[in-house]
């Protein structure tokens, strides 16, 4: 008993802790083709499956690394808004939920601006932050991009605003449907001042974001494969009574009927939206 005890126990305890230390998250199933990818690999080849070219979400600080120079990414303050404006509870308060997100991302709301560099072209740059509330847009969002296109005309540099979002965000209600023609406005002001705006669509880009700012680019781009549309496949399905293709509402699908100018693996992003930047800089 004292044998069991003393050595075959400790032997046993020692075989499953060591287990127990061993990371859950060092493999990861790709959505599309069932394969695994070890952790590092998927790193280091930018969140993109290398059997089928699926592109997985991208976190929000990994963009920035990815596309611009830290060095030269100089974050602008935008001016904060009263929290819940309608007093929302769902299954909690909405300002509870607020902190929470606020913790989890370390981001104020969903939107972050920065002045930064592509390469050697100064731009004004958007990022939506699907993982605080999936990306939607309040009124914070809205001030946000009002903001970045009023630095943009100022400093006279191209605006880029890189989409991913569910849409606007219910807990504000109107308010946050208001921010869908404030931001067209907005845009508006970019083209009577000749300042560039390109729209870059991540997975995914839907409801009052397709439906306002994301889709008004002097240039439309998109990364392959990412969902971009208003309402859901199923609910137009329902509604027409029609059955839709099955890459309905895919980049692909929606450059081959001219919605998108140019989709693109996000290995060739930064490259493409360079060169864009190097030829409106030489004809303008």
């Amino acid at each position: 008993m004292n044998w069991l005890t003393n050595f075959v126990k400790p032997k046993l305890n020692a075989l499953v802790s060591k287990r127990k230390d061993v990371p859950e998250n060092l493999w990861k199933n790709c959505t599309n083709c069932g394969n695994m990818i070890h952790h590092k690999d998927l790193f280091n080849n930018l969140h993109v499956c290398p059997s089928c070219n699926y592109h997985f979400r991208l976190p929000l600080k990994r963009r920035i690394e990815i596309l611009f120079d830290n060095k030269y990414f100089k974050e602008i303050d935008i001016d904060k808004m009263a929290d819940d404006p309608l007093n929302f509870v769902d299954s909690k308060k909405y300002k509870d939920r607020l902190k929470d997100y606020r913790k989890r991302t370390n981001n104020h709301d969903a939107l972050v601006i920065a002045e930064t560099k592509v390469e050697n072209n100064e731009i004004i740059v958007g990022i939506m932050n699907f993982d605080f509330m999936g990306g939607s847009m309040g009124r914070s969002v809205g001030e946000g991009i009002v903001k970045a296109i009023e630095v943009a005309v100022i400093k006279k540099k191209p605006f880029i605003i890189f989409t991913c979002s569910g849409g606007a965000r219910m807990q504000e209600g109107i308010i946050s449907l208001m921010q869908m023609p404030r931001t067209v406005a907005a845009v508006n002001l970019l083209n009577k001042n000749n300042i560039p705006y390109i729209t870059v669509l991540t997975d995914p880009t839907t409801g009052g974001v397709t439906a306002s700012f994301a889709m008004l680019g002097d240039i439309t781009i998109a990364e392959n494969g990412s969902t971009i549309g208003f309402a859901g496949k199923r609910v137009i399905q329902d509604t027409i009574r029609e059955e839709l293709p099955i890459n309905f509402q895919r980049a692909e699908y929606l450059k081959d009927h001219g919605m998108i100018d140019i989709v693109v693996h996000r290995k060739d992003l930064k490259k493409t939206i360079s060169t864009i930047l190097e030829i409106i800089n030489t004809t303008s």
